[in-house]
């Protein structure tokens, strides 16, 4: 079995969790100059770190939906005040890279829904009865 395949450990998934809620805290206080986050809600939706603890992926989807573009610019800009405030929040050995990515997984969810609701589906659900 090799290492991209293995589940996350329980310290990942435990330190991932921590980092979210620290970077959704720091992002709701809205104290970013940067005018693409300035008035924005976004919603953290996944932090993934990886097994060394020294990268982690931020997911993050712009509240009522739009164009992520700019709120990822924008993150990707207050990249460094984030790493010192969770260096100041978390005891760590160092303090993971932060790296940002739109979450896709809600409009995936969305897309899988209405094939399910397709007539295709319902007939061939019929059928079956």
């Amino acid at each position: 079995m090799t290492r991209a395949s293995k589940p996350p450990s329980q310290r990942q998934l435990r330190v991932g969790e921590e980092l979210r809620h620290i970077i959704a805290a720091l992002i709701e206080r809205g104290e970013f100059r940067d005018p693409d986050l300035q008035g924005r809600a976004i919603t953290v939706t996944e932090v993934r770190i990886s097994p060394d603890l020294r990268n982690a992926t931020v997911f993050v989807v712009p509240l009522g939906g739009g164009d992520p573009a700019p709120v990822l610019a924008g993150l990707k800009r207050a990249r460094s005040y984030l790493r010192h405030e969770i260096g100041q929040a978390v005891q760590l050995r160092c303090v993971p890279d932060l790296s940002f990515q739109a979450d896709t997984s809600f409009d995936e969810a969305s897309r899988i829904d209405d094939l399910l609701r397709s007539p295709e589906v319902a007939r061939d659900l019929d059928d079956a009865q």
